[in-house]
């Protein structure tokens, strides 16, 4: 029995907008999301998908015969990036703190303090929900923040750094998000999109930036699980 005859059929991505998808949630990254950017001539996949038919079968579509590059923020969104990699034989780009978790990562591509992509995203080593967490900022005309578990859905409309039992490091985390806010800037402001589960958005997917809440509200566990 082949690899892929052996995945799960699984489900395709949702269009957010001409150049945006977002896959079905990973059970394998604890029901995180994976985002899609079509950005030019080096598209990126952001966190890795459910490693199914229908998410290859997308990939390779959406990829177009071009070579796009795969962006992990966090080692919650590794998945199996391995065997994804396997089929496609994409670059893989991670900060360079986790880089050991991906044995046979080839090729593996790592950065320190911050990266520029060849179409101008530019990634942020953000620590603190784990130690090489990091932002992709996708600046104008595409205008997205991929904020990983930096930033979590608490709320309809409302992400917030959030403190759970995986926390690496709840003050190098509120220190990340001090200096995010200075390095993305304030013209323009962009969407944020998060890699945790959207479930507590309710139907929401992409949120504005106004969406940021400097407070975990009233409510939600300040200790709760993402």
């Amino acid at each position: 029995m082949t690899l892929t005859t052996a995945l799960e059929p699984g489900r395709p991505p949702q269009q957010i907008r001409p150049d945006l998808w977002l896959f079905p949630p990973n059970r394998d990254c604890l029901g995180g999301s994976s985002w899609w950017l079509d950005c030019g001539d080096e598209p990126v996949l952001i966190d890795c998908p459910p490693l199914t038919e229908a998410s290859l079968e997308a990939l390779q579509r959406l990829a177009a015969g071009r070579t796009p590059k795969v962006l992990l923020t966090n080692r919650e969104g590794h998945g199996r990036v391995r065997r994804l990699q396997q089929r496609l034989g994409w670059p893989v780009l991670v900060q360079e703190q986790e880089a050991y978790l991906l044995p046979g990562v080839d090729p593996l591509e790592t950065f320190a303090e911050e990266h520029r992509t060849a179409v101008g995203l530019r990634l942020l080593w953000t620590p603190g929900p784990t130690p090489g967490s990091c932002v992709v900022h996708a600046p104008a005309p595409w205008n997205v923040l991929f904020c990983g578990r930096l930033l979590v859905p608490v709320a309809v409309g409302v992400l917030a750094g959030l403190q759970h039992r995986r926390t690496f490091h709840w003050p190098r985390q509120q220190r990340s998000l001090e200096r995010l806010r200075e390095w993305v800037g304030s013209d323009p402001l962009p969407s944020l999109a998060s890699g945790a589960g959207l479930g507590a958005l309710r139907g929401e997917r992409l949120v504005p930036w106004s969406a940021w809440s400097q407070g975990v509200p009233a409510g939600v566990s300040a200790h709760g699980s993402v």
